[in-house]
């Protein structure tokens, strides 16, 4: 596993881990989480919150409220208990995933604000992606929250006036509070083989359709030199670290919810 450190502003640093097991890093979030957490109640400081770009191993992960019967089949891939909300989901290679260490009393957010935050982030990038010039005909196509349900969906426009078909689900989310402190974070299918998805009920939603971003928009293979116009996995992680670094930054404020 390799991991950099990357400063993104004076109060937020990145932290990327490549072919990560799931343990050790939950581990290490943990063990910052309550490190910084100790250093706020016994010193008063305020330490930089921190992203982690995290290239996870394959792994299938339960939430602390998670019910083993949505794990419709066994496989050869592990299944971790884990301490965040949410169902089973699964986690690996083509997936990002970015997991929030941040201090939201100091940054004055609200747990509903942190949620919100990384909705609209993944929406913001999506939707750009869909524009890409090397895409194809994407216009009817967009990317939406839900609040019945946590997590990012694509929508298609129908012939009907403000109605959508959704087809799917593209990103989901799961995060632990400990103390005014997050960890845990989002998870955007980018390139990954779907086929995980199929042992499992994703996020607890029997037949939810699971999506990846490279079957609306074009991308090229991480094998691949940079050329023409499509996007490169590091360039949609780019995207979204930058849009959670303006937000954190409190350059960019919450949209309006979207009704129940």
């Amino acid at each position: 596993m390799q991991n950099t450190t990357q400063q993104l502003n004076d109060t937020l640093i990145s932290k990327s881990l490549t072919t990560a097991d799931y343990v050790p890093t939950l581990d290490g979030m943990l063990a910052r989480t309550l490190a910084r957490i100790d250093l706020k109640k016994q010193q008063g400081l305020r330490t930089p919150d921190e992203l982690w770009i995290v290239d996870h191993n394959d792994v299938y992960t339960l939430g602390q409220a998670g019910k083993e019967e949505h794990i419709l089949q066994r496989t050869n891939t592990p299944i971790i208990k884990t301490d965040r909300g949410g169902q089973v989901t699964w986690h690996g290679h083509g997936q990002l995933v970015i997991y929030w260490l941040f201090d939201l009393n100091s940054l004055g957010w609200s747990v509903r604000n942190l949620v919100s935050h990384a909705e609209q982030a993944i929406e913001d990038v999506i939707n750009d992606c869909l524009q890409n010039p090397a895409s194809s005909d994407t216009t009817a196509i967009s990317a939406h929250a839900r609040r019945d349900a946590p997590g990012v969906y694509l929508y298609a426009d129908t012939s009907v006036a403000d109605d959508k078909i959704m087809l799917g689900k593209m990103a989901s989310l799961g995060f632990k509070i400990k103390h005014g402190f997050s960890y845990h974070g989002i998870a955007l299918n980018l390139n990954c083989d779907l086929s995980a998805f199929n042992a499992i009920n994703p996020c607890g939603y029997a037949g939810m359709q699971m999506l990846r971003l490279s079957d609306f928009v074009a991308m090229q293979k991480a094998s691949d030199e940079q050329t023409g116009e499509a996007l490169s996995y590091e360039q949609v992680t780019q995207k979204l670290i930058d849009n959670i670094a303006k937000r954190h930054a409190g350059l960019i404020e919450l949209r309006a919810l979207v009704p129940k």
